[in-house]
C-alpha cells in the first residue's frame, strides 16, 4: 500500500489545477518586481496583466478540480496560501507607493490581520481535526479583495486612461479600488469573527 501511494502522491501533485496554483503563487514575485522595477504607468499595466492572469488561475484550478475529480488536499493547503500571498504582496506594495495611503491604510492591516488570525485558527483547529468550512461570504469577500487590488494596481495610469477616454480629470479608477477595500475590509471583520467564534468555541469543548 505504501508503494500505491508513492506512486500516485506525484501524479496529484503534479495535476493541471495544482499546476495552475503553484504558477499564481509564481505571480506573486513577478507581479512585485512589476511595479518595483518598470518606473510609470508601464510597471502599472505589467503588473496589472500578470495580475489578471493570476486572477483567472484561482478560478480556473478550482473549477478543473472539481469537474475532473482532481481535488487533493495540498491543492486545498496552497489554494487559500496562493490568494493570501497575492493579496498581502499587492497590498505592501501599494501601501508603500502611497496608492493606499491615509485612513485606507487601517483597511489593508484589518484584511492582513485577519488573513494572519483564521491562518493560525485554521492550524490549530486542523491539529483537532476539525474542519470549518470556507462560507459563501468569505468567497464573496476573496473576489472583492482581488478586485479592489486590480484597480488599485491600475491606479494613476488607470486614472489618467479613464480620464483621456472620457475627457474628465478625476481619480474614478483609485477611488473604485479603495472603496472595494474598505468594502472588503468590512466584511473581513465579519468573517474573521467566524473563525474566531469556532476557534472559541472548540477550545472551551
Amino acid at each position: 500500500m505504501g508503494s500505491i501511494a508513492t506512486t500516485q502522491s506525484p501524479v496529484r501533485a503534479a495535476s493541471l489545477p495544482n499546476v495552475l496554483t503553484y504558477l499564481r503563487i509564481l505571480a506573486v514575485p513577478a507581479v512585485v518586481l512589476c511595479l518595483f522595477l518598470i518606473e510609470g504607468d508601464a510597471g502599472r499595466w505589467w503588473a496589472l496583466g500578470v495580475y489578471i492572469v493570476a486572477c483567472i488561475t484561482d478560478w480556473l484550478d478550482g473549477y478543473l478540480a472539481r469537474v475532473w475529480h482532481q481535488q487533493t488536499v495540498l491543492g486545498r493547503m496552497l489554494d487559500p496560501i496562493a490568494d493570501k500571498l497575492l493579496v498581502a504582496s499587492c497590498l505592501l506594495m501599494l501601501a508603500a507607493e502611497e496608492t493606499i495611503r491615509g485612513w485606507s491604510l487601517l483597511a489593508s492591516v484589518v484584511i492582513l490581520c485577519r488573513e494572519i488570525l483564521v491562518s493560525g485558527l485554521r492550524e490549530y483547529l486542523a491539529e483537532l481535526r476539525v474542519s470549518v468550512p470556507v462560507s459563501r461570504l468569505a468567497k464573496w469577500k476573496t473576489i472583492w479583495q482581488l478586485v479592489a487590488v486590480g484597480f488599485l494596481i491600475a491606479g494613476d495610469a488607470g486614472d489618467k486612461a479613464f480620464s483621456e477616454l472620457f475627457k474628465q480629470d478625476t481619480l474614478i479608477i483609485t477611488n473604485i479600488g479603495l472603496a472595494l477595500l474598505w468594502l472588503s475590509a468590512l466584511v473581513t471583520l465579519y468573517t474573521g469573527w467566524d473563525y474566531m467564534r469556532a476557534g472559541v468555541r472548540h477550545m472551551i469543548d
